[in-house]
């Protein structure tokens, strides 16, 4: 497992920090690395790594392939009726073909599905590879350092903005989000450490850097970005308290149950608030306002978004055609509002289905974990993040982003079961 090891943090390396950096190889070298954790782990994997892989999905291996199966489904021929209208203009333009596709441009829907067979891969490789209770620490710290990192150049760009690319902002803020969540949990491996009676000096570094990395990513959610990744955040550091507390106070099942609806309660008011504050389209509500007067544009696109989209990854092509300068760039203000124009309403709610599903997955692993639900405590709380976060901002569009999500959920998978755990 070595190599795939090596594969996995070259994975979130490259399609954090490079890409952080600016170097337009890093999405490739992640999805190449990608494809290499996947090879080595099938070469090296024994009959006990593919039983802890199936116990550590369960149920949730369904969902996984829902994303990757739905893009295929939009580069297959189709009837025009069926396809993208692009497909009939041409087909009247230049006489091609008498079939089409849903999406509207070939390449970009590739380079999506090869995205997202990557960020399942991932997944699969960390729930092996850090199946080693000391690789799961590795990984950890990794992904602490690595969105610190991202969330410093938030701080920065805040604080004098000639020191950071304004264009990395968004990924900036959505790592951020995820750091403050990790690091928090290298804070609780620090104290889990001191309290089984390991070396106190080192459990005391390691809490003091999990400190520093809470600290430096929470001025970044919430000093520099918008309100929803602040929200996002609170919720996410919320589920990691109710996770706590209702471990250590040993509650019983009713009461977990109950604190559990008040607080998903609780949220759903914050949320319907929020989203009541703003105007227009609910996919747009949370997200920054846009410059030049382009959210007349963004409301006719979705408004004429059709029920499977106009292609993953599409979004920058289509936003062409309501444009009346072909060459101004229009930027996608959210995710969940690209992900709508690129898959329409099948697409969105198969992407959030897949969230929920790993989200309750996560969480009731946690609660099952012994001395390790801080690992799937942890992973819970970025996919809560993750859900608000997609409207709030476009920085879940990047590879970084979604490699590393993907990372993060693969190591609290596999560390939501145990010898003794149930399935």
């Amino acid at each position: 497992m070595s190599l795939a090891y090596f594969a996995l943090i070259l994975a979130i390396v490259s399609a954090s920090i490079l890409e952080i950096a600016g170097a337009q190889f890093s999405a490739p070298m992640g999805m190449a690395a990608a494809a290499l954790g996947v090879l080595a782990a099938s070469l090296s994997a024994r009959k006990a790594d593919y039983d802890h892989y199936l116990r550590a999905v369960a149920w949730t291996r369904w969902f996984l392939v829902i994303v990757p199966i739905g893009i295929a489904l939009q580069l297959l021929p189709v009837w025009l009726s069926l396809a993208h209208p692009i497909w009939a203009s041409a087909r009247e333009a230049v006489g091609a073909l008498p079939f089409g596709f849903i999406t509207a441009d070939v390449g970009l829907t590739l380079n999506a599905l090869a995205l997202a067979l990557s960020a399942v891969s991932l997944i699969g490789v960390a729930i092996v590879v850090s199946r080693d209770r000391g690789r799961a620490e590795l990984i950890l710290f990794v992904l602490g350092g690595v969105t610190t990192v991202s969330a410093l150049v938030l701080v920065l760009h805040g604080s004098s903005p000639t020191l950071a690319s304004a264009s990395l902002t968004g990924l900036a803020t959505t790592l951020g989000g995820l750091g403050l969540l990790v690091n928090l949990a290298v804070m609780q491996l620090a104290a889990e450490r001191a309290e089984t009676h390991h070396a106190l000096s080192r459990s005391i570094a390691i809490g003091l850097c999990g400190l520093v990395g809470a600290l430096i990513c929470a001025l970044a959610v919430f000093g520099f970005s918008g309100t929803g990744s602040a929200i996002g955040a609170t919720f996410g550091i919320v589920l990691v308290l109710l996770i706590l507390v209702i471990r250590r106070l040993d509650l019983s099942a009713l009461a977990a149950a109950a604190l559990s609806v008040a607080a998903l309660v609780g949220a759903a008011i914050v949320l319907a608030f929020v989203f009541e504050e703003g105007s227009g389209s609910a996919l747009l509500r949370l997200a920054p306002d846009t410059a030049g007067g382009l959210k007349p544009t963004l409301e006719r696109m979705l408004a004429d978004t059709r029920w499977f989209g106009a292609g993953a990854g599409a979004f920058a092509a289509v936003s062409r055609i309501y444009q009346s300068d072909p060459g101004q760039l229009l930027p996608a203000p959210s995710a969940a509002a690209a992900i709508f124009v690129d898959m329409g309403w099948v697409g969105l709610v198969a992407a959030f289905a897949v969230l929920a599903a790993l989200l309750l997955r996560l969480f009731f692993g946690a609660l099952a974990r012994g001395r390790d639900s801080f690992f799937p405590a942890a992973a819970a709380a970025c996919l809560s993040f993750t859900l608000v976060e997609a409207f709030s901002g476009p920085g879940l569009l990047r590879p970084a982003a979604i490699l590393c999500l993907s990372a993060i959920a693969g190591l609290g998978l596999s560390q939501s079961i145990g010898q003794s755990s149930r399935s």
